[in-house]
Protein backbone atom coordinates (compact mmCIF):
# COMPACT_ATOMS: atom_id res chain seq x y z
CA UNK A 1 0.00 0.00 0.00
CA UNK A 2 1.82 3.57 -1.06
CA UNK A 3 2.06 6.35 2.07
CA UNK A 4 -0.60 7.93 0.02
CA UNK A 5 -3.24 5.28 0.89
CA UNK A 6 -2.37 5.10 4.30
CA UNK A 7 -2.47 8.20 4.82
CA UNK A 8 -5.68 8.96 3.18
CA UNK A 9 -6.56 5.37 5.42
CA UNK A 10 -5.92 7.17 8.67
CA UNK A 11 -7.73 10.57 7.84
CA UNK A 12 -10.74 8.56 6.99
CA UNK A 13 -10.32 6.48 10.70
CA UNK A 14 -9.30 9.78 12.31
CA UNK A 15 -12.50 11.93 10.63
CA UNK A 16 -15.04 8.40 11.85
CA UNK A 17 -13.60 8.75 15.39
CA UNK A 18 -14.28 12.39 15.40
CA UNK A 19 -17.41 12.10 14.21
CA UNK A 20 -18.55 9.26 16.07
CA UNK A 21 -17.24 11.43 19.26
CA UNK A 22 -19.46 14.57 18.05
CA UNK A 23 -22.47 12.31 17.31
CA UNK A 24 -22.23 10.46 20.70
CA UNK A 25 -21.58 13.78 22.64
CA UNK A 26 -24.81 15.11 20.47
CA UNK A 27 -26.78 12.18 22.13
CA UNK A 28 -25.27 12.80 25.31
CA UNK A 29 -26.82 16.46 25.22
CA UNK A 30 -29.99 15.34 23.72
CA UNK A 31 -30.26 12.41 26.89
CA UNK A 32 -29.74 15.07 29.40
CA UNK A 33 -32.12 17.84 27.86
CA UNK A 34 -34.83 15.74 27.62
CA UNK A 35 -34.18 14.53 31.40
CA UNK A 36 -34.06 18.00 32.18
CA UNK A 37 -37.29 19.14 30.17
CA UNK A 38 -39.34 16.17 31.65
CA UNK A 39 -38.24 16.99 34.90
CA UNK A 40 -39.17 20.56 34.58
CA UNK A 41 -42.38 18.71 33.12
CA UNK A 42 -43.14 16.58 36.30
CA UNK A 43 -42.13 19.32 38.56
CA UNK A 44 -45.05 21.61 36.79
CA UNK A 45 -46.95 18.93 36.73
CA UNK A 46 -47.03 18.12 40.22
CA UNK A 47 -47.58 22.09 41.13
CA UNK A 48 -50.70 22.19 38.83
CA UNK A 49 -52.42 18.80 41.08
CA UNK A 50 -51.12 20.67 44.06
CA UNK A 51 -52.84 23.27 42.79
CA UNK A 52 -56.21 21.48 41.52
CA UNK A 53 -56.16 19.73 44.38
CA UNK A 54 -56.68 23.09 47.02
CA UNK A 55 -59.26 24.32 44.53
CA UNK A 56 -61.01 21.35 44.98
CA UNK A 57 -60.54 21.22 48.40
CA UNK A 58 -61.92 24.90 49.07
CA UNK A 59 -64.98 24.36 46.56
CA UNK A 60 -66.04 21.08 48.97
CA UNK A 61 -65.54 23.45 52.01
CA UNK A 62 -67.81 25.93 50.38
CA UNK A 63 -70.24 23.31 49.63
CA UNK A 64 -70.02 21.80 52.92
CA UNK A 65 -70.44 25.09 54.26
CA UNK A 66 -72.99 26.07 52.29
CA UNK A 67 -74.85 22.89 53.19
CA UNK A 68 -74.86 23.03 56.56
CA UNK A 69 -76.10 26.28 56.65
CA UNK A 70 -79.35 24.91 55.29
CA UNK A 71 -79.59 22.24 57.74
CA UNK A 72 -79.15 25.07 60.11
CA UNK A 73 -82.03 26.80 58.63
CA UNK A 74 -83.91 24.02 58.68
CA UNK A 75 -83.55 22.76 62.19
CA UNK A 76 -84.25 26.24 62.84
CA UNK A 77 -87.47 26.48 61.32
CA UNK A 78 -88.25 22.53 62.70
CA UNK A 79 -87.74 23.94 66.01
CA UNK A 80 -90.05 26.90 66.20
CA UNK A 81 -92.53 24.91 64.14
CA UNK A 82 -92.22 22.44 67.25
CA UNK A 83 -92.35 25.18 69.65
CA UNK A 84 -95.45 26.97 68.47
CA UNK A 85 -97.36 23.82 68.05
CA UNK A 86 -96.24 22.69 71.96
CA UNK A 87 -97.06 26.52 72.68
CA UNK A 88 -100.71 25.61 71.15
CA UNK A 89 -100.93 22.47 73.39
CA UNK A 90 -99.19 23.96 76.54
CA UNK A 91 -102.96 25.18 78.05
CA UNK A 92 -104.55 22.19 77.34
CA UNK A 93 -101.29 20.36 79.42
CA UNK A 94 -102.04 22.60 82.09
CA UNK A 95 -105.84 21.94 82.52
CA UNK A 96 -105.35 17.93 82.35
CA UNK A 97 -102.57 18.49 84.80
CA UNK A 98 -104.48 20.55 86.78
CA UNK A 99 -107.82 17.90 86.46
CA UNK A 100 -105.86 15.27 87.61
CA UNK A 101 -103.95 16.96 90.96
CA UNK A 102 -107.79 17.75 91.43
CA UNK A 103 -109.51 14.81 90.74
CA UNK A 104 -106.62 12.71 93.13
Amino acid sequence: MSLEAIEKVTQVETENRERRAAAEAEAQKIVADAEREGLALLQRTRTGAAESGRELLRQAEAKAAERAAEIDRAAQAEAAALRETAGQHLEEAAEFIVGRVVKH
